[in-house]
C-alpha cells in the first residue's frame, strides 16, 4: 500500500508534501535518502509526482524525521474521498472525482472549455430539468474529445453550453464539472445508440465528465454575432473546418463571451 505523511517538510531545496498514496516532492528533496525505489508516475515544470512502495516506509519515515529537526512541520487539510452522483443508467460505474479542490484550489490555472449538442436532442433547457440540473456528457466518439474529457477536464472548470445544427447555433450558456472523466457505460449497452462493441467494462474506450449548470444566457450567442468579434477571432470554434465537439477555450476568449452575454441581455 502507498505511504502517507500528512505533513509538509521544509528541506534544503524545496518541500515535501503529501496527498493520499502520493508524494509530491521538488526536485532534489530527501533524493538520496529515498533512494531509487520511488517509482515515478509523472511530472510537471515544479514538482513531480512519486508513489511510495510499503517497503520504503520506514526509510522514508527516518527521512521525514531527519528533515523536520530543524523546522515544525506544517499540518495539510487532508482531502476527502471523491464521491459521485449515481446514475439509473448504470449502477456499476466507477466512482468519479466529484469532490475535492477545483484546479485552481488546487494551485492549477483554471481552464475553459466548450462542448456542442443539437437542441433537438439534448439542450441547455433539458439540463436545466435535469436532476441536480445535472448530466453525465456521454456519446462522445472522437478520440481527440475523448482525450480532452477523460484527461484534461478537471473539477470546477467551466465548460460553454454550444447548441449546434441550430438556426443560427449559438452559445447559450455556461456549465461546470462536477465529476471528472470515467467510462462512458452507453458504449456498452447493445441497446443504446452510442454502442460500440470493442468498448469493454474492464478496458473501456469512451470516457465521459458530468456537468452542471451554471447560467443560461438570456439571450442565445449566435454564431454570427460571434464572428465579427475580433478577439474571438482565434477561437478554435470559429475555425474553418474545426468541428471538434469538446473544445478548449482560451481565458480571454471565456471573458469575452461572459461580457457578451451581458452586453445582450
Amino acid at each position: 500500500m502507498p505511504v502517507q505523511y500528512d505533513v509538509a517538510v521544509p528541506g534544503s531545496d524545496g518541500w515535501l508534501v503529501s496527498f493520499p498514496g502520493l508524494l509530491r516532492t521538488f526536485p532534489g528533496l530527501l533524493r538520496g535518502a529515498i533512494g531509487a525505489n520511488i517509482w515515478q508516475r509523472t511530472s510537471c515544470p515544479f514538482s513531480s509526482l512519486v508513489e511510495c512502495s510499503a517497503p520504503m516506509a520506514k526509510k522514508l519515515k527516518r527521512a521525514v524525521a531527519a528533515a523536520t529537526k530543524s523546522a515544525a512541520p506544517k499540518k495539510l487539510v487532508s482531502k476527502k474521498t471523491p464521491t459521485r452522483k449515481s446514475s439509473p443508467a448504470s449502477s456499476k460505474k466507477p466512482a468519479a472525482k466529484t469532490a475535492g479542490r477545483s484546479s485552481a484550489a488546487r494551485g492549477k490555472t483554471a481552464r475553459y472549455w466548450l462542448v456542442k449538442s443539437e437542441p433537438d436532442a439534448f439542450s441547455i433547457d433539458d439540463l436545466a430539468r435535469s436532476k441536480k440540473q445535472t448530466t453525465h456528457w456521454d456519446g462522445v466518439r472522437n478520440y481527440q474529445a475523448r482525450n480532452i474529457l477523460r484527461d484534461e477536464m478537471r473539477l470546477g472548470d467551466l465548460v460553454l453550453f454550444y447548441h449546434s445544427n441550430a438556426k443560427p447555433p449559438g452559445i447559450a450558456g455556461v456549465t461546470r464539472v462536477v465529476a471528472e472523466g470515467y467510462p462512458d457505460h452507453t458504449a456498452f449497452d447493445p441497446q443504446d445508440k452510442h454502442y460500440d462493441p470493442k468498448s469493454k467494462r474492464g478496458d473501456p474506450t469512451w470516457y465521459m465528465v458530468d456537468l452542471q449548470l451554471v447560467e443560461k444566457f438570456p439571450n442565445e450567442l449566435g454564431l454570427p454575432q460571434l464572428k465579427e468579434v475580433p478577439a474571438l477571432s482565434d477561437m478554435m470554434l470559429l475555425r474553418r473546418g474545426a468541428r471538434l465537439s469538446v473544445q478548449p477555450v482560451a481565458a480571454a476568449e471565456f471573458k469575452t463571451i461572459l461580457k457578451l452575454a451581458k452586453q445582450t441581455s
